[in-house]
Parts: C-alpha cells; structure tokens; sequence
C-alpha cells in the first residue's frame, strides 16, 4: 500500500465505519421492528466498531514501520475541497503519534462493548467514536494550519456528544460548556489564521520558519499567534481555558474520558508545538508566555487535584496539570541559545515529546480503571468507592502501574520524560526566573504523587466506613469480563514495557520525532539513573509523602473532604457572568444605540432637508388601488342591503378602511426599511450568496 492511500485510509475509513456501525445497530429485525440496543444488531455494531478501530491500529502500525524503515516521508494533496484543499503529511512525529492515537482508539472500543452493556444510545456513542477518531487523524496528519483547522473543528463538535453521552442535567451542562469553550476558541483560531494568512501569504507548516523571518511586521505576529495559541490551548486545556476539563470527564463515558484526556488534548498541544517550533523559533518573548502559561496551568491542576474527592475529577485535574508540564518544555525549547549550546534544547524536545506519550498512555489504563470501578460501584466520591479494590489484585496492579508512572517513580516512563524536561530547565540557564520556574516544577511534581497515592490508598488499601458496602466490594469476584481484563491488562503492560526500556525503546522514538520540531542533532545520551538526575525525582516524592501525611491525610478526619473554596470556580466566577450575563447586555445595548441613531437619523433627514411636499393632484388618502378596491366593497354592501330591503348594522366606509390599511402596511415598511436591523439582514444574505457561489465554484 502506497503511502498516499495509506493516508487516504487513515483519515477517511473511520467515518465510513462510524456509519456503518450505526446502521449495524438499527438493522431490520423481525416484522420491519428496528433492532437497537441489544440483540443480534447489537452484537454486529460492536463487533464492526471494534474491527474498524483494530484495522485502523493495524494499518497505522505497518504504515508507521514501513516508512520507519525506509526513512521515508509521504505528504497528500487533495484539491478543490473547502476552497483552499486538503494538504497531509506523514514524518516521524507523525508516524509515531498515529500509532499511539490508533492503540488508544482501539483499547477504548474493545472496552466499550462492556462498559455500555444494557446502556441507550450505544449506537451514537460508537458513531461519534469513529468519526472523531478520523478528525483526531486528519489533525495529526494535517500539513498546514487550514487542513488542522477543519479536522480541528469536526473533531471538536463529535466529540461533543461524547460529553453529552448521559443526557442529564450535569452532562448536559458540561457540554455546554465544552462546546462552549470549542466554538470559541476555534473562531478565534481562524483569525489567527486569516492574519497569518496575510502576512505570510502561506499555511504550510513546512513553510512557516522561511516566511516569518522575511515577516516585518511581527507586531501582527505576535498578534496571529496570540489567536492561533488561544485556540489550541483552549483544546488543550491549558490555564485560563481549562474550565470544561473538571467539568467534561465525571460526566462523559470512561472511555471517552480516555481519549479526551489522552489524545484530545494532545491535538490542542499539537497546535502549540507548530507555533513554538515553526512559527517562533528562539523567540524570548513568545517562549516566556508560554512558560507562564504553563506554570500556571501545571501549579493550578496539582492543586485542583489535591483538593478533589472525585475519582474522574481528580484524573482530569491531573491532566490539566501534566499539560501544564508539556506547555513548559515547549517553553525551553523555544528559548534563544544564548551561550551557543543546544543541549538544553534537545533536551527539551524529548521530554515534550516522551511527556505527551506518556501522559496518553497513563491516562488510558487510569481512565479506563476508572470505568471498571464506576460501573461496578456506580460511584466516583473516594468516600463512596473507598475499599473497593482490596481484593481485586489485577486492578490493583494496573491501577497501581500508571499511578507510579504518573507521579514520576523511577523505572516507569513518567519518570524518564520528567527527568528530561528538569534537566532542560536546569541546563539552560536564565537566573531567578528559571530556578522559580524549577522549584515550581518540583513541587507541582510532588503534588502529583500526593494526589495519586491519595487515589490508590482509598480504593486499594482503606476500608469502606460502611461494612455492608465493603462487605459488598469483597464479595464481588467478576467485576471485569475477559475482554476488559484484556484491554487494560496489554495497555498497562504496553506502558511498564515502554518505561523500562528508556534507551532501546523512549530515545529512539524521540530522535524519530524530533525532526517535526526542528531538531537534527542527537545530544548526549543521559544516564536516568545517575545520583543527579535521581535527586530531582526523589524531591519530588518526598514532597508528595509530605504532603500526603500531613495535608491529606490529616484533612480527612475519617472522610475525604473536598476544601476547595465552591467561589473559586472560574467558570460560574467569571466565564458565565461575563459570557451569558454581561457581554450579551452591553453588546444589546449597543446594537440597540446604534439602530436608534440610524432610524433617527433618517427621520431628522426627512423632517428638514428631505421633507415631503403634497402634491396639488394628489389624492386626499389611499391611491388609486384602495380606492377601487374601496368602492367595489362599498357596491357589494349596498347591494347586499337593497336585497335583504334593511341597512346593516355594521355598514363601513371601505374607501377609508382601504387607505388607513395601505397606510399601516407602508408606515410598517419604511419602518423596517431604515432600520438598521433590516440593513444587516440584507447584508447577511448578500454575503451568504457569495460564499455559496465561492464554494460552488
């Protein structure tokens, strides 16, 4: 298979495989009756959205060792679709990331089948599945910001429903808010890319460091990228946007917490890295911004994280604060070289790339153990689920993998790709700024195995303060069928594996990518293990174990309590009052003021320059039309009174109820005709009609 049609087969499969999936499930049964959730059209839509997510796996997996091995590159053009054509591309980040995106999709399919035993709309859910996974690869796959931008937005709207799933009152409003966020986040995006469109006057990703060095106006810029940054670290899930992330995952379905987590955000990260590595390469000021933003997005989600008692809230604070890391090394790695080493940048490079695959990796097994507990225990509080895993070894062990890979213990990948992202901030100097920046990192590091020992201690080790419901979790000896069991024991093996091959396995994969973000050289190899690296990550858990003794545990006083001040919420503090209260009423306000001026305009126009002058011939009311028309009903009255030999009681003038009609109907339109309102409208239709033909053309 060439690799152009490998890409082809990629992007578009799974939307034809969503539909299929669905139609799967509706089939025709028995007497014309729909066959929905259960039953033989059941078993056939699982079993086509489960073969289509393993043949994308496969695909993307012999693909990627194909073009691995020959060290080839593939790039797709397809003309004259959405007025600028579709433009792909496949290198080592690509190849890599695809494969890491592929696994996911799979593993969470194959454990759908039963998470949504005897649930409603599986067939949506499984449509929406397929068709944000082709969306999530046309992104990974895209070749300029246009062809991002559209498979950005398609993806952003299907994974909408994912949210939504459950159709209550939380899920419904968490939606809200995510769709919330995704709609604008993506307008904003596409100015940044209008603007950039005009000052570089290309969109190729490939292009983007040629032409913003001939850029003289780098005010419009930084500008351009502002919007561009704003859109993908909405995605992304970056501070001060990350307010659907706490929202979305308690509501959405464990596997689409999985995927939103572990790849959904890495599209909005995949944005970022463009910007920082093709568009402002050994910019200072631009690689600042982002280190502050992740500063404050790693330091804001470890709090969040601490203080919730949410099982899935917690996992998605965690994410928001594991972006903040990633947001840091692609801070580093877009400093200037000041001192004409570039160590620290390689350094960099690996540890934004490896945190990304790690972080995806961690968060499938931790999501999907989170599906497995809610499903059994139908409760996410740590109050509620406390002691259920006691007696359930093989969760334990899974659980327990990603929750040491996350909080950075030594011999686990999390470990590996912090490691690389603290020597990168160590190594590349900067003064105060830099060491503030690395304590940070060192305690948002500590929080982290804070949080997750917190997690594991409460479903694995304590004891239910209820017996009856402890008494109920012991008992409980098939919570996981052999699907399920499968899917998340080879994702928790997938993971150990690759962390306990650093060199063989992390290096490599990182010097495969490092291409995308402007790197050729290799750097030194590090010794993970040595007594200076082993320092920082040991700061770090002793951190954590203090925290968790003397904080955590000592807060609990027999519950776990959430402290977290309820006003503090950004979303109901700021967003809602000023995006449905406060801007809605100054923008009416305005629209208001300036369609009065309009129409007062006109009349003060009419009533002194243009003024009306009547006629000498002119008719004393109505025109010629009422008058007639007038005068025919007068007839039909009168006649209707000779024949009937009395007078009505309700006889009318209909000359004069004719004028004062016609004069209403003309009054009304000379009303809306010098509205401003009107004008728009007109406006409106005017450019819709031309985008149409546009596009039709």
């Amino acid at each position: 298979m060439k690799l152009e049609t490998a890409m082809v087969f990629l992007i578009f499969f799974p939307f034809l495989a969503g539909g299929l999936a669905y139609l799967a499930g509706r089939r025709p049964g028995r007497g014309g009756e729909a066959v929905r959730e259960e039953g033989t059209g059941g078993r056939l839509r699982d079993a086509v959205a489960g073969g289509s997510a393993v043949l994308e796996f496969i695909v993307m997996t012999v693909v990627s060792y194909l073009g691995i091995s020959a060290g080839a590159a593939a790039s797709l053009d397809i003309p004259e679709v959405c007025g600028l054509g579709l433009h792909f591309e496949m290198d080592g980040f690509r190849y890599l990331y695809g494969c890491v995106a592929a696994f996911m999709w799979m593993t969470a399919a194959v454990l759908s089948g039963e998470y949504f035993s005897g649930e409603r709309c599986r067939g949506r859910f499984y449509l929406f599945l397929l068709w944000t996974l082709g969306a999530t690869m046309g992104v990974f796959l895209s070749a300029d910001l246009y062809t991002t931008f559209v498979f950005f937005e398609i993806m952003s709207f299907t994974s909408y429903v994912w949210v939504a799933q459950e159709e209550n009152g939380p899920a419904l409003r968490a939606a809200a808010t995510y769709l919330a966020v995704a709609v604008a986040g993506g307008l904003v995006m596409l100015m940044g890319i209008f603007l950039l469109y005009h000052l570089l006057g290309t969109l190729d990703i490939g292009e983007l460091s040629v032409a913003e060095e001939a850029c003289g106006e780098k005010n419009l810029l930084y500008a351009a990228g502002a919007c561009l940054l704003t859109g993908f670290g909405a995605k992304a899930g970056a501070f001060p946007l990350h307010i659907w992330l706490p929202k979305a995952h308690p509501v959405a379905p464990a596997p689409a917490s999985a995927l939103l987590s572990g790849i959904l955000t890495k599209t909005g990260v995949f944005g970022i890295l463009i910007l920082g590595c093709r568009l402002f390469p050994g910019d200072r000021a631009w690689s600042g911004l982002v280190l502050a933003l992740g500063a404050a997005t790693m330091l804001g989600g470890a709090v969040l994280a601490v203080f919730s008692v949410d099982l899935k809230r917690t996992l998605a604070c965690s994410s928001m604060s594991q972006i903040g890391f990633i947001l840091i090394g692609i801070g580093v790695m877009g400093l200037p070289d000041a001192e004409g080493s570039a160590e620290y940048r390689i350094l960099a490079v690996h540890g934004t790339f490896l945190h990304m695959v790690n972080h995806s990796l961690i968060k499938l097994v931790l999501f999907l153990a989170a599906g497995v507990i809610y499903r059994n225990a139908h409760a996410l509080n740590l109050n509620d689920i406390r002691g259920f895993g006691r007696r359930k070894p093989l969760l334990g062990a899974i659980f327990l993998t990603g929750a040491l890979a996350l909080g950075g213990v030594p011999l686990f990948g999390g470990y590996v790709s912090k490691t690389l992202l603290h020597e990168s901030i160590a190594a590349c100097g900067g003064g105060a700024a830099m060491r503030a920046l690395e304590y940070a990192f060192l305690f948002s590091g500590g929080l982290t195995a804070a949080y997750m020992a917190k997690l594991f201690a409460a479903i694995f080790l304590e004891r239910n303060q209820d017996p009856v419901k402890q008494e109920g979790y012991d008992r409980r000896e098939r919570y996981m069928k052999p699907a399920s069991a499968f899917a998340l024991t080879g994702s928790a093996a997938a993971l150990l594996v690759w962390g306990l091959c650093p060199h063989a396995l992390m290096d490599r994969a990182a010097g495969l990518a490092q291409g995308f973000m402007g790197i050729t050289g290799t750097g030194e190899t590090v010794d993970y293990f040595s007594p200076g690296n082993l320092k920082g990550g040991l700061i770090s858990l002793g951190i954590g174990a203090a925290v968790y003794l003397l904080f955590i545990r000592r807060a609990r006083d027999g519950r776990y309590v959430d402290a977290w001040p309820g006003w503090l919420d950004l979303e109901e503090l700021l967003y809602r009052p000023l995006m449905l209260r406060a801007l809605p009423w100054v923008l009416g306000v305005a629209c208001r003021s300036l369609d009065c001026l309009a129409d007062s305009l006109v009349v003060l126009l009419r009533k002194t320059l243009y003024r009306d002058s009547p006629l000498p011939c002119e008719r004393p009311e109505g025109n010629a039309l009422t008058e007639g028309v007038g005068r025919a009903m007068n007839a039909l009255q009168g006649l209707g009174n000779r024949t009937w030999r009395r007078k009505s009681p309700l006889h009318r003038d209909y000359v004069h109820l004719a004028a004062v009609k016609n004069e209403q109907f003309r009054e009304t339109n000379r009303i809306i005709q010098r509205s401003l309102s009107f004008g728009l409208l007109l406006f409106c239709i005017g450019l819709a009609l031309t985008l149409l033909y546009i596009i039709w053309w």
